[in-house]
């Protein structure tokens, strides 16, 4: 082990049952580092943290950690305790009922506690970290931000070497952020070497000194912060190089709007409690647009806030021209706008109803469960969606559950379509899908624009973007950083406007 590092881990594999999620993964953490671990959805950096943390247990490969003389084997939270290494997570896990002191010292005190003891500890690290809380105050007294340095402080008090902050920024705003950023350059200078996983880039390029970039469970690479320009770190996050993109078919073709059209649906200003930034956003009929950033770069939650699955806090909307109040799904679903969710399993199906049931959901919704359809009209919507879309099932009784992720896929597209929306959005229509079913919702799409329909599409697949898109909205950080149409919808103009404008 290099005398610098504080953390080695080498060879590391990981597999669940039909993913390999890490092969032969390496990772240095040195003493006294802010450590960025960078990679989108699916890249093996929350499969990474759980084999550090010993949540999951590695199938091979070696773990050093400075302090030991020989490889250790984490097989339990414990265990990572034990060896130094502690997380702070997006969530707070600490009890917000029970006093800051309490929380810091929660598990770990004897039969007799000697609370004044305990307080007087507590406020001595408090002050020594600079942060603003009390040690007899109730927790749940102070902002998420606050929560959180108290969490780092529990851990840095259990004499941690090795801290992970998962997505800590995620719920605060930029003040909090910079208190953060403080409290970590003092750890770091302190000696304390901290794995930062985060997907804002701005945040990376402004507190870390180093950076790992994963892509689907294996290592692309370890940088040192001055080494990698943004638009180089989206390029390698992706998979795509800057230079000599090969395209697999030219962008969708423009839409061709007359001076006096109106648009479908525009939003002006709009902004929602998902913390995405005021932004502007219009479709006309026929026309198929997107939102592009990488992942938690607020493209989802700017098509949330759109059909009013967030809260909205802030500006206007017209429909067809018209002004119009969408606070929430129902009012969208009247307004002709359908939506299908980013997180199929999570927000979309009910895995113990039937394919039937699934659905005709939407429709029945707007309808009113009070007036239900008849057996015979719900077998006649499910029979001509099944149909029409090839959703391959043994039958409309199926429960939706056992079909394979394309088909129900397919079902949630047919709920959709059932309404006969005149706005529909797809949020990851094809993710997690085979090439076979993924063309077929491009096609669909593209079908469906032709038609007179306008489609918003996301997708963290650039090339089907530009397949399917004759518009980009780019997001940043949660912002709108750019719009793209024309001859500007190239991969090279989205990777470096996701990354700031920088070559």
């Amino acid at each position: 082990m290099q005398e610098q590092s504080v953390l080695e881990m080498r060879g590391i594999y990981k597999s669940f049952p039909g993913v390999k999620a890490l092969q032969n993964m390496d990772f240095t953490l040195r003493k006294g580092e802010i450590h960025a671990l960078m990679g989108e959805n699916g890249a093996g950096k929350s499969t990474l943290i759980k084999v550090l943390t010993g949540v999951h247990q590695k199938d091979s490969g070696t773990v050093f950690v400075s302090g030991f003389d020989h490889a250790v084997n984490i097989r339990s939270p414990q265990d990572a305790q034990n060896a130094g290494i502690s997380t702070v997570y997006q969530e707070i896990t600490l009890c917000a009922n029970l006093t800051v002191a309490e929380n810091m010292y929660i598990g770990r005190t004897g039969a007799l506690i000697n609370w004044k003891n305990i307080n007087e500890s507590a406020g001595k690290i408090l002050k020594e970290l600079g942060i603003p809380a009390e040690p007899t105050q109730q927790l749940s007294s102070y902002s998420i931000a606050v929560q959180q340095m108290v969490a780092i402080a529990r851990a840095v008090n259990m004499d941690c070497k090795i801290l992970i902050l998962d997505e800590p920024t995620s719920s605060l705003d930029e003040q909090e952020v910079q208190k953060l950023f403080r409290l970590m350059r003092d750890l770091k200078a302190k000696g304390v070497g901290i794995i930062f996983v985060t997907h804002f880039l701005e945040q990376v390029y402004e507190v870390c000194d180093r950076i790992t970039v994963l892509r689907d469970g294996k290592l692309v690479g370890e940088y040192e912060i001055k080494d990698l320009p943004k638009v180089e770190l989206v390029s390698k996050m992706l998979g795509k190089a800057l230079d000599g993109l090969s395209e697999m078919q030219k962008p969708a073709a423009a839409v061709e709007h007359s001076a006096d059209e109106v648009p479908v649906y525009q939003a002006e200003e709009l902004s929602s409690v998902s913390g995405v930034k005021p932004f502007g956003f219009s479709i006309y009929k026929g026309e198929v647009n997107g939102f592009t950033g990488l992942l938690g770069s607020g493209r989802s939650e700017c098509v949330r806030a759109i059909f009013g699955a967030d809260k909205v806090t802030g500006g206007k909307v017209k429909v067809n021209g018209k002004d119009a109040k969408i606070t929430k799904p129902i009012e969208a679903m009247r307004h002709g706008i359908s939506y299908l969710p980013e997180d199929r399993k999570r927000d979309g199906i009910v895995g113990d109803l039937s394919v039937r049931e699934n659905l005709i959901l939407a429709l029945q919704v707007m309808k009113g469960f009070f007036r239900p359809f008849s057996r015979a009209q719900q077998e006649a919507f499910a029979d001509e969606y099944i149909k029409l879309l090839d959703i391959k099932t043994a039958s409309a009784e199926t429960p939706i559950k056992s079909l394979s992720g394309g088909n129900q896929q397919k079902v949630l597209l047919a709920r959709a379509l059932l309404s006969n929306p005149q706005y529909l959005i797809l949020d990851e229509p094809t993710r997690g899908i085979d090439i076979g079913t993924k063309t077929e919702i491009q096609e669909l799409v593209l079908r469906l624009a032709k038609e007179g329909k306008c489609v918003t599409f996301i997708s963290s697949e650039i090339d089907e973007m530009l397949r399917t898109c004759s518009r980009l909205v780019v997001m940043r950080d949660l912002k709108q950083v750019g719009q793209l149409s024309g001859s500007d919808l190239t991969q090279n103009k989205i990777m470096t406007t996701i990354a700031g404008g920088e070559n």
